[in-house]
């Protein structure tokens, strides 16, 4: 494949770890791990730093100069590896804590961030929305990203990003439980939650990649998983197991044709 058509990404099934520390070494093997197979881009599960508040795991009280320091690691990792990085965190700003994925360049400088705006009723006493969208590139590539139950529920949030140029869409989540839940044997399961055919249409409504990137639980209710533009897995981590599941996208497929023929004049108010 000639690269100037591909682009090799990483998506990270990384275990919720019980410290920030613990969970940075994670972060600095999984892109040593990518700078040896030449990936481009590693994408973390939401909010790895520190850890996704209101679920089955403890969590440390937020504490912004932490996440500072943290941050200046990651991009440091960045640079020393030459792999650009999404990663999930808790970022605190004038209108209060927000639930970010960061992107930071191959060269370790930040880009900006994501905040994630539709955010569900159980998170709501822990993070706020900043209500912008943005775009962002790697190696010229554009994406967009969409986290968790935005793009579970929202397909608006990923067809933003589609209808201006994105040939993927990163979707850092964190769906299970390391506690309670069923175990998925099989891909895309009509018996198992929805969430693996929500990955299929918001794929294959815009005609772009969707990189979706869970934690490793024991009982997940979704696969990290890299759908086509054609609403395919092309590959996914087991259920449970911790990997950085590495991937070369074609963007050739990746025509965003569904989403440019979106004609808001269509909908017009009532």
């Amino acid at each position: 494949m000639n690269p100037k058509s591909s682009l090799r990404i990483g998506l990270a099934a990384a275990r919720n770890a019980p410290t920030v520390e613990d969970r940075l070494q994670v972060v600095e093997r999984f892109l040593d791990g990518a700078s040896a197979q030449d990936v481009a881009i590693v994408c973390f599960p939401e909010t790895y730093i520190p850890g996704l508040r209101g679920m089955d795991f403890s969590v440390p009280p937020h504490d912004q100069r932490r996440q500072q320091k943290a941050l200046e690691q990651v991009c440091a990792a960045a640079q020393r590896n030459r792999v650009a990085v999404v990663m999930g965190m808790e970022w605190e700003s004038a209108l209060g804590v927000h639930n970010v994925a960061a992107v930071i360049s191959r060269t370790g400088k930040i880009e900006g961030y994501q905040a994630k705006n539709q955010i569900p009723v159980e998170e709501e006493p822990f993070y706020v929305p900043d209500g912008q969208r943005r775009l962002f590139e790697v190696d010229g590539v554009p994406f967009g990203i969409a986290i968790c139950h935005e793009g579970w529920r929202y397909p608006e949030s990923v067809r933003w990003s589609a209808v201006r140029g994105a040939r993927l869409v990163f979707h850092p989540h964190v769906t299970g439980s390391d506690q309670t839940g069923v175990a998925i044997e099989r891909w895309g399961d009509p018996d198992s939650p929805y969430y693996e055919k929500a990955m299929i249409a918001r794929s294959v409504e815009n005609t772009i990649y969707f990189a979706s990137v869970n934690c490793a639980m024991r009982c997940q209710e979704s696969a990290t998983s890299l759908i086509g533009p054609d609403g395919e897995c092309l590959a996914h981590v087991p259920y449970g197991e911790e990997q950085l599941l590495v991937h070369d996208i074609d963007l050739s497929r990746a025509t965003g044709f569904c989403a440019r023929r979106y004609n808001p004049a269509f909908y017009p108010p009532m």
